[in-house]
């Protein structure tokens, strides 16, 4: 197996890997975005007027930059913003738990409590981010790629070629 192609191959199952992740923590909080508003309140870091437009953006986010990265389309910029918000739950699990505050983590729904192995697995899903920032290949826009000032020549030789 070629270094390029293996190196692919682990991009590629980074990113599935951190879409399923963050597409399932959004499908388990969608039927009672209430409940997890709660949660989001338990963590004492959102005035509780905003408390529900937290929720409901953490969740969209998570959506949109599951389905990003399910589908390749701007994946580093979705891995950057998924590692982002790992580094936000991070720092707002801990905050909570060195305060002494009893919680629900709120991470794939139901009453999963929130303790020190969650900050783990959090910490650990930051590997497949940085793994698709690091080693994933950055796509230019169609329309750039096509324009004869960003590589429009080098589309012109492929296409004589053939």
């Amino acid at each position: 197996m070629s270094r390029s192609l293996a190196r692919a191959g682990l991009v590629l199952a980074s990113r599935l890997a951190l879409a399923a992740i963050f597409l399932y923590a959004a499908a388990t909080k969608v039927p009672d975005l209430a409940a997890f508003a709660t949660d989001v309140a338990n963590y004492r870091l959102v005035p509780a007027a905003l408390v529900p437009w937290a929720a409901a953006a953490v969740v969209g986010i998570e959506i949109v930059v599951g389905l990003a990265l399910l589908t390749g389309f701007y994946a580093r910029a979705a891995a950057l913003v998924a590692a982002g918000m790992l580094v936000v739950f991070i720092a707002g699990l801990s905050q909570a738990l060195l305060r002494g505050i009893d919680l629900r983590c709120g991470c794939f729904g139901g009453d999963e409590p929130a303790d020190w192995w969650t900050v783990v697995r959090d910490l650990f899903m930051l590997v497949p981010a940085g793994i698709v920032l690091a080693l994933g290949r950055a796509r230019r826009p169609a329309a750039e790629a096509s324009s004869p000032s960003a590589g429009g020549a080098h589309l012109g030789r492929i296409s004589t070629r053939y």
